[in-house]
C-alpha cells in the first residue's frame, strides 16, 4: 500500500530521485571517477577505474531493476531506438566529453566535489540540453527516427526471456572485471 502511494506521489518521486542522485554522485566521487586525471587516464587506456566503477554500477543496477520488475515494484518504459538518434546522441556526447573531459554524470559529481571546470561544463550541458529540446520537434521528424531498431530490448531482439540476458550480461561483466584485476588494470 505504501509503495502504491509513493508511485502516485510526484513530489515523493522527485525527492527520491534527488536523494538517489546525491548518493550516486557521492559514490562516483568516492570511487575516484570525478577526478579529471582519472578520466583522462581512462581515455589514454592507462587507468581503468571508470570502467570498473561503471561496470559494477551496471551490474548492480541491472540485477536490481530486474528483481524489482519481477517483484512488481517497477514498470519499465522505454522508447525504441534508431540509428539516427544513436548517431546524433553519440556525436553530442562525444563532443561534450572531448571539450569538457567529463561525462554528464561525472561532471555533476565533480561539481559536488567543488570542481569549477565541471561547474562551467554543467552550465554548457544545460544550455546544450535546452537547444536540443528546442530543436527536437524538427530533429524528430528528420533524422532521429531514421533506421529504427528491429526491437525495443535485447531480449526481444534475440528472442529469449529477460532473465537469460541478465545472467549472460552479468557473467560477461564479472569476467571483464576479473580480467581487469588479473592484468593489473
Amino acid at each position: 500500500m505504501a509503495f502504491e502511494q509513493l508511485r502516485s506521489d510526484k513530489r515523493a518521486q522527485v525527492v527520491l530521485g534527488l536523494l538517489t542522485g546525491i548518493v550516486f554522485g557521492f559514490l562516483l566521487q568516492k570511487g575516484g571517477v570525478t577526478e579529471y586525471g582519472v578520466i583522462i587516464g581512462q581515455l589514454l587506456l592507462t587507468d581503468f577505474t571508470v570502467v570498473e566503477v561503471m561496470l559494477t554500477a551496471v551490474l548492480v543496477g541491472m540485477i536490481g531493476v530486474y528483481a524489482m520488475k519481477a517483484a512488481g515494484l517497477v514498470r519499465l518504459h522505454y522508447q525504441e531506438g534508431s540509428v539516427g538518434a544513436t548517431v546524433i546522441g553519440g556525436l553530442i556526447f562525444g563532443a561534450g566529453f572531448a571539450v569538457l573531459g567529463y561525462c554528464p554524470g561525472t561532471a555533476a559529481g565533480a561539481v559536488g566535489a567543488g570542481a569549477l571546470d565541471a561547474a562551467i561544463g554543467m552550465a554548457g550541458i544545460a544550455l546544450g540540453a535546452g537547444i536540443f529540446a528546442r530543436l527536437y520537434p524538427r530533429l524528430s521528424q528528420s533524422v532521429l527516427n531514421r533506421g529504427r531498431f528491429p526491437a525495443g530490448t535485447i531480449p526481444e531482439l534475440v528472442g529469449v526471456r529477460p532473465g537469460i540476458v541478465v545472467i549472460v550480461v552479468a557473467l560477461l561483466i564479472i569476467a571483464t572485471l576479473y580480467l581487469l584485476a588479473l592484468f593489473g588494470f
